[in-house]
C-alpha cells in the first residue's frame, strides 16, 4: 500500500477519534447507551457512575 493510502487511513482515524472526543450529539448518544446498559442490568452502578462522570466532563469541556 502506498504511503498516500497510510495517510488517508490515518486522517480518517483522526477525524473519527477528534469527533468522539468533541461532538455533543456523539457524547449523548453514548449517555443514552450507557444508561440502557445499566438499566439491562448490563453495567453495575459503579460503572455505570464511573462513565458517566466521564461522558459528563466531556460534554461540559464543549
Amino acid at each position: 500500500m502506498p504511503v498516500r493510502g497510510f495517510v488517508g487511513i490515518f486522517k480518517k482515524i483522526h477525524e473519527m477519534a477528534e469527533r468522539e472526543v468533541s461532538d455533543e450529539d456523539y457524547i449523548r448518544e453514548r449517555l443514552m447507551e450507557l444508561q440502557l446498559k445499566f438499566e439491562l442490568d448490563e453495567i453495575s452502578e459503579e460503572e455505570y457512575t464511573k462513565q458517566e462522570k466521564e461522558l459528563m466532563a466531556r460534554l461540559e469541556a464543549i
